[in-house]
C-alpha cells in the first residue's frame, strides 16, 4: 500500500438510484483501494447525484483495469466519471489586463503549492504583466484587443491553449468579453473573477459607484464563464462590511484582497475536481487537503 495520503480521485454523476455508492465502493475495493475521503450529494429538484471519493491505489498496475470496471459500471447507471491522480497539475493560462492582484496572488499561491496548476502562460491585452511573467519564468503574450482584431487575436489565444495542452483558462480581471464561440468551446473550462457578491455594479470602477450607493457590504464573485455576461454558474464567492467613514481607495483595496481570496478557492476547488456543474448551478464539495 502507497504511503501516501491519498493517490487518485474519482468524481462519478448520474441520474439518483439505488446502490449507486454501494456499486462504486464494492469496484473501489475490489481493487484494494482505499478510500480516503468520500462526499456525495443528491439534487432532489432535478434527480442528479454526484459524488467525490479520494483513495489510494496500492498497485498503478491495476489501474487500467479499474478504469475499465469505471467504464463499465458509467454504462450501467447512464454516468459520466474522471478517474485522475491527485498530484497531476492542471495546465493553465492566465488571462489579466491592467490590474495584477489577482495575478500576483495566483503566482504566489502555485509557489509555495497551495494550487496543483501548471501555469503554461500568460496572456494580456497590456505590457503590465510581462515584468511578472519574466520573473516568474512564464512564456508572456502581448495581444492588444481592437475592434478591428478581436476575432484573430482570439484564435491566437486557441492556438496558445492546443499548444499547450491546456486545461484551465482563468480570467484573473481581463477586462475583453470574450464572443460566445469562445465561450463554448470552451465551456466549464473558463474560470472569471467579477468585481461584485453579485454583478449589481457593472462597468468601469465598479468601487466608486459602490461608495456613490453608500453599499455597507462588499465582496467578488468567481464563476464559469458562459455567453452570458457574468452569469455564469458560481463557484465562490466572498463578502466584507465597509462603513460610511471609508472612501472609494478604502473600498479598491478590500475589493482587491477579496478578488484574489475568491478566486484562488474557486480555482483550488476546480483543480481539486470538487466542482460538478448542475445546470446553471454548481456542487461544490469542500475541503482542505494539501496537494502533495
Amino acid at each position: 500500500m502507497s504511503k501516501k495520503i491519498e493517490t487518485h480521485i474519482l468524481t462519478f454523476s448520474c441520474e439518483d438510484q439505488i446502490g449507486i455508492v454501494a456499486k462504486i465502493s464494492s469496484l473501489l475495493a475490489k481493487f484494494k483501494c482505499n478510500i480516503v475521503e468520500s462526499k456525495q450529494f443528491t439534487d432532489t429538484l432535478n434527480g442528479n447525484f454526484f459524488i467525490r471519493q479520494s483513495f489510494t491505489l496500492g498497485d498503478n498496475k491495476e489501474l487500467e483495469s479499474l478504469e475499465i470496471g469505471l467504464k463499465n459500471l458509467s454504462s450501467e447507471l447512464n454516468g459520466d466519471f474522471l478517474l485522475s491522480e491527485i498530484e497531476n497539475e492542471m495546465n493553465t493560462i492566465l488571462l489579466v489586463s491592467k490590474f495584477d492582484h489577482c495575478l500576483n496572488d495566483l503566482l504566489f499561491r502555485v509557489r509555495n503549492k497551495s494550487l496543483n496548476l501548471n501555469i503554461k502562460a500568460i496572456v494580456s491585452n497590456h505590457r503590465v504583466a510581462e515584468e511578472i511573467a519574466n520573473f516568474s519564468n512564464i512564456p508572456f503574450y502581448y495581444l492588444p484587443v481592437a475592434k478591428d482584431n478581436k476575432v484573430s487575436q482570439e484564435q491566437e489565444i486557441k492556438r496558445i491553449i492546443k499548444e499547450d495542452n491546456v486545461q484551465l483558462i482563468v480570467l484573473a480581471r481581463y477586462m475583453q468579453v470574450l464572443s460566445e464561440d469562445f465561450t463554448n468551446e470552451f465551456e466549464g473550462k473558463i474560470i472569471n473573477i467579477h468585481h461584485s457578491f453579485l454583478p449589481s455594479f457593472k462597468g468601469a470602477k465598479p468601487y466608486h459607484q459602490a461608495f456613490e450607493r453608500g453599499v455597507k457590504v462588499i465582496g467578488a464573485t468567481a464563476h464559469y464563464v458562459t455567453k452570458d455576461l457574468d452569469e455564469g454558474p458560481i463557484i465562490e464567492q466572498d463578502t466584507q462590511e465597509v462603513d460610511h467613514e471609508m472612501m472609494p481607495n478604502d473600498l479598491v483595496s478590500i475589493g482587491r484582497d477579496i478578488e484574489s481570496r475568491v478566486l484562488y478557492r474557486a480555482l483550488k476547488a476546480h483543480s481539486e475536481k470538487r466542482v460538478f456543474l448542475n445546470g446553471k448551478r454548481t456542487i461544490v464539495f469542500k475541503g482542505h487537503r494539501k496537494v502533495g
